[in-house]
């Protein structure tokens, strides 16, 4: 058996897989997020480890027999949230997160220095660790003086479950302190927010050991002292694993509260300033690149918020034949955007209303911008040099058919649907966990599921919404001004 932890912004998920890689069972516990001031967010990571025992508690009750059978273990998580630790190990504050954007002048400074986009072939987004500790240090100094390490969410859980300051490359890459390339830390980039690779956790590859379990938890979860955690992943690298896409030229569009059009890559392709990013992939000497949309489900959210109608409902009154764009144009900008525009004070807007736009109309158009917006990170990854053929849907939104049909249509490429199953994070985890356990071939694991249906671009609208994605383009900035 092989557990996989995936610490969450919203929740912690245990997965138990067997060595054939069937899902035994799973347990869950929630997370809350604070928000003390605008723009800012934040945890306690006593609450991920409060989380992380009552998720595998869940877990135990209904699979003591197979938990106790374990043999490895995987971690994913959350990326880029600062977690500040004392010389003792004692937390120093609550965790900064992913989508914390109070540095975001601190990340601008950062992304001048030229050094930065060349070694980590990333912009410094204020969302990144980097420009987080250069936060702390001008405005909480006193903390600033006493860390002694910073360490990325799920690598605190790790700390907890191994005693051991480690993380591994898809992760790190996330931070700005990384070369991406080389994969190892940056001696430069660290002293740039005045820090050097003592403040840093041990470095290893996903696949890797990467310390064992303590026997204090061992015992209370009737486990074998020693047990093996692996390096793990990032959230979205270790979805990867769990979808298969490891391979150059595979990809995935995850229509989640954000979306991502993930491209796995065998070499380092970086492109920084089309704001795609390029981090290491959980494999050896693999890489990836992503672009990220900031308000993918959400913009259905909010519109189902403000007419009262579930996403369910919206999207049902559209049927099952994709329609012509109406005229009505939408930009999910509702929090800022990443890809392209790296703009964290652009909003979303509706353009084109008129006394005939309908509440299925909004809802068309709404479907229709996230799916330009996966659009503008396809053109994004073009520019870097990586070329996709298709891509396999993942994530909440996928279940709607009228939406993958609007994204192949927009993309110009086919949509897999991967046959039902659990292929998350939690799931790469696992698979991580039995590589590392078993020296198992990372590729032989790390397998696509197979596909239940596959969703064609509608030939026949390609031209409509080709020119649909023109107006769309040229919205951008037109508004960006009136912000």
């Amino acid at each position: 058996m092989y557990l996989g932890l995936d610490l969450g912004t919203s929740g912690v998920k245990a997965l138990l897989i067997d060595g054939r890689q069937a899902v035994i069972g799973s347990g869950h516990a929630s997370l809350d997020v604070s928000r003390p001031h605008h723009g800012w967010s934040e945890q306690d990571p006593a609450e991920w480890v409060r989380a992380c025992r009552q998720a595998i508690a869940e877990l135990k009750a209904a699979h003591y027999r197979e938990l106790a059978a374990i043999k490895g273990i995987g971690l994913s998580g959350q990326m880029h949230g600062a977690t500040l630790l004392d010389a003792g190990d004692a937390v120093l504050r609550p965790c900064i997160l992913w989508n914390d954007t109070r540095s975001f002048a601190e990340a601008a400074k950062l992304d001048a220095d030229p050094r930065f986009r060349k070694l980590t072939g990333n912009i410094v987004f204020p969302g990144f660790t980097a420009p987080k500790l250069a936060w702390v240090k001008a405005n909480e100094p006193a903390v600033f003086a006493r860390v002694a390490k910073v360490l990325l969410p799920k690598d605190y859980l790790r700390l907890w479950l191994t005693g051991e300051h480690i993380s591994e490359m898809s992760d790190a890459a996330g931070t700005s302190w990384l070369d991406v390339e080389k994969r190892r830390w940056s001696p430069e980039l660290l002293a740039a927010t005045e820090l050097d690779e003592s403040h840093m956790p041990t470095l290893v590859e996903g696949t890797d050991r990467a310390g064992g379990l303590r026997a204090e938890l061992a015992a209370e979860w009737g486990l074998t002292p020693g047990i093996p955690v692996a390096g793990g992943a990032g959230d979205n690298a270790a979805s990867a694993c769990g979808m298969g896409t490891v391979g150059a030229g595979h990809a995935f569009v995850s229509l989640g509260t954000s979306g991502v059009l993930f491209a796995a890559n065998a070499a380092y392709l970086p492109n920084p300033e089309s704001a795609v990013h390029t981090f290491c992939h959980a494999l050896p000497q693999t890489w990836h690149q992503m672009g990220v949309i900031l308000s993918a489900t959400d913009s259905l959210n909010w519109l189902s918020e403000i007419t009262g109608k579930g996403a369910g409902e919206l999207t049902a009154e559209l049927g099952d034949t994709l329609k012509t764009p109406s005229g009505v144009s939408f930009l999910p900008y509702l929090s800022g955007e990443r890809t392209p525009h790296n703009d964290a004070a652009i909003r979303g807007a509706f353009v084109g209303l008129a006394h005939e736009s309908s509440r299925s109309a909004l809802t068309q158009a709404v479907l229709e911008g996230v799916a330009f917006a996966f659009r503008d990170s396809l053109e994004a990854l073009r520019k870097a040099g990586t070329t996709l053929e298709r891509v396999t849907a993942i994530g909440g939104g996928s279940r709607s058919r009228y939406w993958l049909k609007a994204i192949a249509t927009a993309l110009g490429i086919p949509v897999d649907v991967p046959a039902d199953g659990d292929f998350g994070a939690a799931f790469g985890a696992a698979r991580l966990g039995l590589i590392a356990a078993t020296g198992a071939d990372p590729l032989a694991v790390c397998t696509a599921p197979a596909v239940a249906a596959t969703v064609e671009p509608e030939k026949a609208l390609a031209a409509a919404f080709e020119d649909a994605y023109r107006r769309y383009g040229a919205l951008y900035p037109a508004i960006r001004g009136t912000m």
